[in-house]
């Protein structure tokens, strides 16, 4: 079952002390450019046995997102994280397209290029 979070709900849980590991699902040019702030980044294809060094508690929450509601990439990953073992892993279906158009703040080159 697909579980997800929406921009607002995200917002609320960011700075609280139970805040989410904030995952971008994207190729890592894409997350340079610009991210979610606080972000790391996991590309989709690149979610392996491996991920367990970076994301030891099977039980911790995790929001993985991607471009926008059309990219597949963070609902592969969920589905991906959920077959390792993580069972509190949440898909911010509408991602960075979404977040940049309610004029939230973005991390990045792109971003520091947009700006100057």
């Amino acid at each position: 079952m697909t579980r997800t979070i929406t921009r607002d709900e995200l917002k609320a849980v960011l700075g609280s002390a139970n805040a989410p590991v904030l995952i971008e699902a994207l190729p890592a040019r894409y997350y340079v450019d610009a991210h979610l702030p606080g972000a790391i980044n996991i590309p989709h294809d690149a979610i392996d046995e491996n991920v367990k060094t970076i994301l030891p508690d099977p039980d911790a929450p995790i929001v993985v997102y991607c471009a926008n509601g059309p990219c597949k990439n963070s609902g592969i990953a969920q589905m991906a994280l959920s077959k390792l073992g993580y069972s509190n892993v949440r898909d911010y279906h509408d991602g960075k397209q979404d977040w940049r158009e309610a004029g939230l703040p973005l991390q990045g080159q792109g971003v520091l290029a947009a700006t100057a």
